[in-house]
């Protein structure tokens, strides 16, 4: 039979007290800002499941997810009548308890309103074996939906992260695990970073001298050379939303200019900034592909600018201080389109910084270790950057809201991450 993802699911019947009204969550009150307790409840068997579901709404920063005494783990978290035992969770300061039970072809969600004591939604979820590539990705997916039920919001789990190490492209899941190798070891590749729909990843691949721009279809592993880019030196390439378009800097003698080429219509590349011996580079799309950031040195040193995807209207986007701060550089647009995250030279120490798009402002979000290439969750409210705080150049995340900061766990030194969209049922996992 053939198991369809998490997402699917979503359009099947669930019973009346969980059903979702023209968005409307009911039943449920969850108020933004708020860091409610939830506690995954104990069962028989399905324990990896579990171990995954918490790391992941831990990792979603909008839950307390609450540990068990050993006791009540053993005992099934049930009074002495086998009811559950609402009571117990709730002085242990849980307000929702996640059942994860199995059923002939996955398993059962249950999420329990602790406080009126009653259940408010509930879902069967088919899962392939627990050997099968796509298990974790759905077990994610199942994640992000509980956050979805309380906050109206999906969580982030059910992403990746592409980078480098030494210069060899992986790709990693949203909590540290199933590393994957995208690149052969025998290749050197830069700048990689995600299509919108997760199936495509592109990057530079140096080749006897060039550097051409390669974009790697993860679902077949086929990879094609983007037009246009088989010759000189192509970089830092970045897709628009919807996936029509790739802008890339291209590396010449008299500097360094950000072209973007049409993936499905064909033709030359279009040329979009004038170097006259200046470097632009690292483009990145706003949200509604209207507009293009990109780096420029057309000032002195590199510094955040903005135009329109035509070439137009091209100037400072990320005011500067002279003297007080240097080079800015890899930006990133946020999902919303309302912040522009990048990393900026403090005392010759790279640092995260956030500008808001209207007013302009800029705030220093890092001031521990160097810290750099930062990129933005699908979730606008977590950013992934590099920092050697550890020792070694790691990858890390911070969530706006809340300050909170963790360590990303990878082996080797990390660069240039990419922190893709979520992950449907159709990209490769």
């Amino acid at each position: 039979m053939r198991l369809l993802p998490l997402a699917g699911l979503l359009l099947l019947a669930v019973p009346a007290m969980a059903q979702d009204t023209l968005g409307v969550r009911l039943g449920i009150t969850y108020t933004a800002g708020t860091r409610p307790g939830l506690v995954i409840l104990p069962g028989p068997g399905l324990d990896s499941i579990r171990t995954i579901m918490g790391r992941d709404l831990d990792y979603s920063d909008r839950f307390e997810v609450v540990s068990l005494p050993a006791s009540e783990v053993s005992r099934g978290g049930s009074t002495r009548s086998g009811a559950l035992n609402y009571a117990l969770y709730r002085t242990l300061g849980a307000s929702y308890g996640l059942e994860v039970a199995s059923t002939p072809t996955g398993v059962r969600l249950r999420l329990h309103d602790l406080a009126a004591g009653a259940v408010r939604r509930e879902q069967d979820a088919p899962l392939p074996s627990p050997e099968s590539p796509a298990f974790r990705m759905e077990v994610h997916r199942m994640s992000d939906e509980v956050v979805r039920w309380i906050t109206g919001l999906p969580g982030i789990a059910a992403t990746q992260f592409v980078f480098l190490v030494d210069k060899q492209a992986y790709r990693i899941d949203s909590d540290g695990y199933n590393l994957t190798a995208v690149t052969g070891s025998s290749e050197q590749v830069l700048s990689p970073a995600w299509a919108a729909d997760g199936s495509r990843v592109a990057y530079t691949r140096f080749h006897e001298g060039s550097g051409p721009v390669v974009i790697e279809d993860l679902r077949t592993g086929g990879t094609t050379t983007v037009p246009g880019t088989g010759r000189d030196l192509n970089i830092t390439p970045s897709f628009s939303p919807d996936g029509q378009w790739l802008a890339f800097a291209r590396v010449a003698e008299d500097g360094t200019d950000i072209f973007k080429v049409n993936l499905t219509g064909g033709g030359a590349p279009q040329r979009l900034t004038a170097g006259r011996f200046a470097d632009n580079l690292s483009p990145t799309f706003s949200p509604d592909g209207r507009r293009i950031a990109f780096v420029s040195t057309r000032a002195g040193l590199p510094q955040v600018y903005v135009m329109s995807t035509d070439g137009t209207d091209q100037e400072l986007l990320a005011p500067f201080d002279y003297g007080v701060t240097g080079s800015s550089n890899a930006p990133d647009w946020s999902p919303d389109g309302a912040s522009l995250v990048f990393h900026r030279d403090v005392s010759r120490s790279p640092q995260i910084f956030v500008l808001d798009v209207n007013s302009r402002r800029v705030r220093q979000l890092t001031s521990s270790g160097r810290n750099e290439d930062p990129t933005w969750a699908p979730d606008g409210r977590h950013v992934a950057f590099i920092s050697d705080r550890s020792g070694r150049r790691q990858l890390w995340i911070i969530d706006m809201e809340t300050g909170r900061v963790r360590q990303v766990r990878t082996t080797g030194a990390v660069r240039l991450p990419s922190w893709s969209r979520r992950m449907t049922g159709t990209t490769a996992q």
